[in-house]
């Protein structure tokens, strides 16, 4: 039986993704793609769509789950993946997510569902990221909310698909220039960009940034189990190409934990020219058992869909107490500022601005300080010119000493690198990116709402007699 690999592809970009789920069809032997599209949801149905590289292969209903299109999703997609798995006919399951639908819930659903997820890929066109990110009509205005109670913009959605994939399958798009790639780059830089061209297949299998060689290191033979049928012909060779009979190995190649997604070249010492096929033929099928036909390597994207998904460090990196948030940066008209300080905001000045603030940039996020909750950590998420405010519970500093051990080891981690022997773990640590930032400006704004130093002198307990003015964002 053929044990089944599940990967996520989401995007609010439905071409883009269209296209990356193509392209793992055509060339992921036995992979059918499962399409649940909520845009029946008014009617009261789910429809439930799975086709292989050929087309359709079935079509059903689900139900809705208390008038919910996202919950009868969440019912009816583990129990289709488990049938595929128990016929053990598919090696490869990509779930595609309907537009608004959030890769987070869906992976902890496959998770729980006790499935192989290998990865969660968010597929985008980066002529598009920038309206996306300023579009702040609900998604209930564009046919796109999930449920009737669905409050989520267009520009807050695409921000939690974008942040969340370790993955980003980008379309070749010819609209897109220099400042729409580096707004991509600087919105998630430690995600993996992998090339899917443009219009489904369109495009050469292999563009020359990414080369099929990148996974090759030292000589050595890689190889991908049981994917070729029953011939176990290996993908890779320890020279170019060729195929190996029999005998494969058991274990997936991909990138060393900590090494860039980069292509490097050849290994050192080895032929800098292919001996399989031509980097602009289509991948053949396995020859017969014997290993004689050389086989093209899986493509960045293949590897990217294979390489693993850790699902609780995907929620870690995105937590605002421990979040992997963007660094520094300054490229082809676009800026990141990194907003670091330890005095609390006051929290009227900081309401005034508010509007200011938000609009400064396409997309700000982090974790901020109230002089009158200085216990409470706060997340700041703004994009589209909203901004979300939600207390996410104590600062570690705030806590005692005995509660630390039911404390997350990456919240602590991160706390740690961020201690100050006074204020512990509390602090401002907002990031903002957007073209054209006027860093100065928004620096000199932010600084106007901290506390005055007289005002910090006073300590704790005259903060906490400060007007209260974010009660109506924090439902208080």
């Amino acid at each position: 039986m053929t044990e089944l690999s599940v990967v996520i592809v989401g995007g609010l970009h439905a071409d883009a993704r269209k296209a990356a789920v193509d392209r793992l069809l055509a060339e992921v032997p036995d992979s059918v793609a499962l399409h649940h599209d909520l845009a029946t949801a008014a009617a009261g149905t789910v429809v439930r769509t799975i086709r292989d590289v050929t087309g359709i292969v079935s079509a059903g209903e689900a139900p809705l789950v208390n008038d919910c299109a996202c919950c009868a999703l969440r019912e009816d997609l583990v129990p289709e993946l488990r049938r595929l798995a128990e016929a053990g006919l598919t090696r490869l399951a990509v779930v595609e997510l309907w537009d608004s639908v959030e890769p987070k819930a869906m992976a902890e659903v496959v998770i729980s569902g006790g499935l192989t997820l290998t990865g969660v890929i968010t597929a985008v066109d980066p002529a598009l990221v920038l309206p996306y990110l300023g579009n702040g009509d609900d998604l209930a205005d564009r046919g796109l909310a999930a449920a009737a109670t669905d409050q989520r913009t267009v520009a807050d959605t695409f921000a939690r698909q974008l942040e969340y994939a370790p993955v980003l399958a980008v379309a070749d798009s010819p609209e897109a220039d220099e400042e729409d790639q580096e707004l991509l780059a600087q919105l998630h830089p430690t995600a993996r960009q992998v090339p899917i061209g443009h219009g489904g297949l369109a495009g050469a299998a292999y563009p020359e940034r990414m080369s099929p060689w990148s996974d090759v290191t030292g000589g050595h033979s890689v190889s991908w189990p049981g994917w070729l049928g029953g011939d176990s012909t290996s993908w890779f060779g320890t020279a170019g190409w060729s195929g190996s009979a029999g005998g494969a190995s058991a274990s997936r190649p991909g990138p060393a934990e900590g090494t860039s997604a980069t292509p490097t070249g050849p290994a050192a010492g080895t032929s800098a020219t292919p001996t399989g096929p031509a980097a602009d033929t289509p991948a053949s099928p396995p020859g017969p058992t014997g290993g004689s036909h050389p086989q093209r390597p899986p493509s960045p994207l293949v590897r990217a869909a294979l390489a693993g998904f850790d699902v609780e460090a995907a929620a870690a990196a995105q937590h605002p107490a421990c979040a992997l948030l963007p660094a520094e940066a300054d490229a082809h008209g676009v800026s990141t500022l990194v907003w670091h300080r330890r005095r609390p905001f006051h929290p009227e000045r900081l309401y005034q601005a508010l509007e200011d603030i938000t609009c400064a940039a396409a997309r700000s996020r982090g974790r901020f300080w109230l002089a009158d909750r200085p216990d409470s950590l706060l997340h700041w998420d703004a994009a589209g010119g909203a901004l979300c405010v939600e207390s996410v519970g104590p600062w570690l500093a705030s806590l005692p000493d005995a509660a630390w051990e039911m404390v997350p080891p990456v919240r602590r981690a991160a706390a740690a690198l961020d201690w100050h022997p006074e204020h512990g773990d509390c602090c401002q640590h907002l990031v903002f990116t957007s073209p054209g930032l006027d860093r100065d400006g928004l620096e000199a704004l932010l600084e106007s709402c901290l506390l005055t130093d007289t005002e910090y002198a006073a300590g704790r307990d005259a903060w906490k007699r400060l007007p209260p003015a974010f009660d109506t964002f924090l439902e208080v």
